[in-house]
């Protein structure tokens, strides 16, 4: 019986193998559009690319920005400014990927922009605080996406949305992982509306990585500053002993990140290029053995584990 369960579970993977080595025809007449290229993710997967022969329209914040990325790749990339928290940069950037993909459609959209500070316990921080990060995360990405959409069905193409782990198990106060729930459920209500026209959604999950989001001296500056301006009631009721203590993981942020971006970006390839793509893809061996695992137990025994592992703060019963 043991040997027949396991027959059947290598005959599985062998399968999903094979359907997950094959590739779309014709990659080089393919537009992809990737906001968020100035650094990180997104300024790899765009060289990335543009290396495979794809026509990569590459979104930047930023003129440094997109001279950088362009200054590095081919003629085939192309690059417009967009600020996803503007409806007229949006509206403007939509009419340039038009002008520019033609009859043809857009085959691939990557929501890869984001943003991960102001965070800090839910007490400290204020409603503007929280729309901070969901104007970009979430608000950001969905309008980008209803703007590209129709391009995207012509195309029978692909989206994929940048989200987190923290998409899966909330472990920080603040909008971030508000807005990667959210791009959660807007991912999985889209791809079961788009299955009916061809078009695939995949979500991206990755752990920590070394990228602008995990920036350990922006975040624990942004921490201080948020400290600095709580009223006294709240301050004496966490201390500065939670201050120092709750900083002290921020400080070693930098070791835990993987530098290795390249295992998100092959995810993002691959969910742009497979005929198959998959439905989530969790690169990095913390969302793999540590925080996926983590997102299916039990709540009680995660809230505990998290409780324990927490600073306390100073008027804790």
């Amino acid at each position: 019986m043991w040997w027949s369960l396991a027959a059947l579970v290598g005959l599985y993977y062998l399968l999903r193998w094979y359907r997950e080595r094959q590739v779309v025809s014709h990659l080089q007449d393919k537009y992809v559009f990737i906001t968020g290229c100035d650094s990180g993710f997104g300024n790899l997967l765009a060289r990335q690319l543009d290396l495979r022969g794809l026509r990569v329209l590459a979104a930047c914040l930023t003129e440094k920005g997109a001279q950088q990325l362009r200054s590095q790749t081919s003629d085939r990339l192309d690059t417009v400014i967009l600020d996803v928290t503007k409806t007229e940069s949006i509206l403007a950037a939509t009419q340039w990927v038009k002008e520019h993909v033609g009859d043809r459609g857009l085959w691939g959209l990557v929501n890869n922009a984001g943003i991960s500070w102001p965070t800090a316990p839910n007490e400290w921080l204020t409603k503007d605080d929280f729309m901070k990060i969901l104007d970009v995360n979430l608000l950001g990405l969905v309008e980008v996406t209803l703007s590209l959409l129709s391009l995207v069905r012509k195309a029978r193409g692909r989206v994929v949305n940048v989200s987190s782990i923290m998409g899966r198990l909330s472990l920080c106060g603040g909008g971030y992982c508000i807005s990667k729930y959210g791009v959660e459920a807007f991912s999985d209500s889209l791809r079961r509306e788009l299955t009916y026209f061809g078009v695939k959604v995949a979500v991206i999950e990755p752990g920590y990585f070394s990228t602008n989001v995990t920036n350990p001296e922006k975040i624990s500056r942004g921490f201080q500053e948020t400290w600095d301006r709580l009223s006294p009631e709240v301050r004496e009721a966490y201390g500065e002993e939670f201050l120092a203590s709750a900083r002290k993981p921020i400080e070693k942020l930098k070791s835990m990140c993987d530098t290795n971006l390249y295992l998100v970006t092959n995810c993002m390839e691959h969910a742009l290029t497979a005929c198959h793509p998959r439905t989530r893809y969790s690169p990095g061996w913390d969302a793999k053995l540590l925080y996926l695992p983590m997102s299916y137990l039990p709540t009680l025994l995660v809230d505990t584990m998290i409780y324990w592992n927490s600073p306390r703060p100073a008027k804790a019963v």
